[in-house]
């Protein structure tokens, strides 16, 4: 084998490893507050100290090649500069992040100015859109309350009924970037399906899709929801990081 053609076949095995070899894991509800005056102690002895778990755990198990989903309420910030202050500690952790807004998520004002102040590139911020990442695409959006929950309106209604276009939106975009043997994941913050299980329009469009795994979180404390539970053929992950014991879930 010449030198060129070995180079070649390197280059090849590299791109190969980049696809196959990727990991992915995924967080949610950070809650950081390193400009704001919420220590998340307050909810429990568990959660003291809780970024450093964090981060020990993601040091152990991601590498630079892998990605992290991190499914809404990353700050307690309410405007952007604090926002990102709590988003650029996340900067010397390994792996290509990718976010959705949460309920919490106040300092997100604009998709535009989010993208804007992104640390570096391996930072991407998802609304009604996707990215790709080796042989997975994410599609993402906020969610909203579904049908079912207890204190559900008529102003709850039309939220949802616009974060299912706002997914339709992604889903579209996620067809024109999906390539044969890709992984789709949904990366939503709001749990997909009634608090009793109900399908929902998101569990719907989800399996006219064809999603492969769907990442949320938004639940704490005692609220009881499977950690992880397959509908339809879709495996659905809940990753609050208290549930999780403040450690990143692998999804593939």
């Amino acid at each position: 084998m010449t030198f060129g053609a070995a180079k070649k076949s390197l280059a090849f095995s590299e791109r190969i490893c980049y696809y196959f070899c990727m990991k992915v894991f995924a967080i949610s509800d950070l809650h950081l507050s390193g400009m704001s005056n919420k220590p998340m102690n307050v909810f429990g002895q568990e959660w003291e100290g809780h970024f450093e778990k964090i981060k020990t755990d993601w040091r152990n198990k991601v590498t630079q090649d892998d990605l992290v989903l991190i499914g809404g309420d990353t700050s307690w910030g309410m405007y952007l500069d604090e926002g990102m202050y709590d988003v650029r500690s996340l900067a010397p952790l390994p792996g290509t992040k990718v976010f959705v807004r949460g309920n919490h998520d106040f300092w997100w004002n604009g998709i535009t100015r989010v993208r804007a102040a992104a640390p570096d590139a391996s930072f991407h911020f998802l609304q009604n859109d996707c990215v790709r990442a080796g042989n997975f695409v994410i599609a993402g959006s906020r969610g909203w309350t579904c049908p079912g929950s207890p204190d559900f309106t008529e102003h709850d209604r039309v939220l949802y009924l616009r974060e299912g276009e706002r997914f339709r939106l992604a889903f579209a975009e996620a067809k024109k970037m999906r390539r044969e043997g890709d992984k789709l994941i949904a990366l939503i913050h709001y749990p997909p399906f009634g608090i009793r299980g109900e399908d929902t329009l998101f569990t719907q469009l989800f399996e006219e899709n064809a999603v492969d795994a769907a990442v949320f979180g938004h639940l704490h404390g005692g609220t009881y929801f499977p950690l992880r539970t397959k509908r339809n053929g879709i495996e659905y992950y809940l990753t609050s990081c208290d549930k999780v014991r403040f450690s990143l879930v692998e999804i593939y």
